[in-house]
């Protein structure tokens, strides 16, 4: 049965059904200076607004891509790379080339990257003494290894 001129109206009826056709609904009014700021994205400048300018670092471009007064990032790829390598070196030891070439890579980044701790141009002086202290004890098991081979060896012939 269809509902009584009294009945009330369907609320899971669509907004349009419950609003007369006729009703026009006017656009939203704008600012007396343009629209205002597109809360997501860059939209570009709007006409007659001038593009804002950044300083230009060396090769042409804006220094580091970051803000004025910004900090370089750190330069952490030695400290890294010492703490790798001594890893190597300490679980590859019965590979004793490898691993001597491993453990003495591990200490010269490692003393480098200690170095640029020093100065404030790297941040991961822990990395650093680990890749040192890492290869140390691979040139040491390396070491050991070898004189083992050694004297097994000679024992081994008498």
């Amino acid at each position: 049965a269809a509902p009584g001129p009294n009945a009330p109206p369907n609320p899971y009826a669509p907004p349009a059904a419950q609003q007369p056709q006729s009703a026009a609904v006017p656009p939203p009014p704008i600012a007396p200076n343009g629209p205002g700021p597109v809360p997501y994205g860059y939209p570009g400048p709007y006409p007659g607004q001038a593009l804002p300018s950044y300083p230009v670092g060396p090769g042409g471009y804006g220094g580091y891509g970051g803000w004025p007064g910004m900090q370089p990032m750190p330069n952490n790829g030695l400290g890294t790379a010492a703490m790798v390598t001594g890893i190597i070196s300490a679980i590859g030891f019965c590979l004793a080339p490898v691993a001597f070439v491993m453990g003495v890579l591990a200490i010269v980044f490692g003393s480098i990257g200690r170095r640029r701790v020093r100065r404030g141009e790297a941040t991961n002086g822990g990395q650093a003494l680990a890749g040192i202290i890492c290869g140390s004890a691979g040139l040491v098991l390396v070491v050991a290894f070898v004189t083992l081979i050694v004297v097994a060896g000679s024992r081994g012939s008498q």
